[in-house]
């Protein structure tokens, strides 16, 4: 039986995709959509606007290009994700991803935007100059890590590049705050795996940041519907560490 709630769920997100009892798979989407979209979205009370982003940094990691599309319109107009936010998010995604992941994000981006008439401002969300962007970004690596990383871009060209590079061209930006840049970093690095010695040092820079590990245990839970249970036990574990 396909559950009333889990029904409504998939309207709000798939407006345009009714679940057809005709489809060969409908018994499997039935039992997906019943436990993804009944227990799963009910099993905590992670507001719409955050699990929606981790949703799609979630994609990101997991190198899900077309659920990521699929999600774009219902992310703007039902649960509450500007579309300055999404291109902050796959923006940012370029520093844990590279641009060979994340290039095909950004073009399957503007492509739902001008599809379904979704206009971002025009306004340079830039906060810093190509002189100051280490700087800055240090400042950032600081905010969410402590004043010790105040010398770290000093370690090396790789070190130099995190601080000016990861943070000061992606942090530093208007659009989001560093509270959900930590967030959405978490998803991209627990959604690809092999990632576990940097996921914990974000699953600190989130605690440091107001995202303690309790808010973290529910947005992996609303993650594994999107990655399965591998990574999310993975991710799981590494924040019992961290209580």
């Amino acid at each position: 039986m396909y559950k009333d709630s889990a029904k409504k769920f998939h309207a709000r997100v798939f407006p345009d995709y009714p679940v057809n009892e005709n489809d060969p798979d409908y018994e499997y989407t039935v039992r997906y959509e019943n436990w993804a979209y009944d227990e799963v979205v009910n099993a905590n009370d992670l507001d719409d606007r955050h699990r929606t982003l981790a949703v799609l940094a979630t994609c990101m990691g997991a190198g899900a290009v077309d659920e990521f599309g699929f999600l774009i319109p219902s992310a703007v107009k039902e649960f509450g994700v500007t579309p300055e936010e999404i291109k902050e998010l796959v923006y940012q995604g370029t520093a844990y991803l590279g641009i060979a992941r994340v290039f095909p994000f950004l073009q399957r981006t503007n492509e739902v935007f001008k599809a379904n008439g979704i206009e971002e401002s025009k306004e340079s969300r830039l906060t810093n100059t190509q002189e100051d962007r280490q700087p800055t970004g240090t400042a950032a690596q600081a905010e969410i890590f402590g004043g010790h990383m105040k010398e770290f871009w000093k370690g090396g060209t790789v070190n130099y590049w995190l601080a000016s590079n990861c943070f000061g061209d992606y942090y530093t930006r208007k659009g989001l705050d560093l509270k959900d840049r930590e967030m959405i970093t978490f998803c991209f690095l627990l959604a690809q795996g092999g990632c576990e010695s940097q996921l914990r040092s974000h699953i600190q820079g989130n605690i440091n940041m107001g995202n303690d590990t309790a808010f973290l245990m529910k947005v992996v839970e609303q993650m594994i519907p999107y990655i399965g249970y591998p990574r999310s036990l993975n991710a799981i574990a590494c924040l019992k560490e961290a209580e």
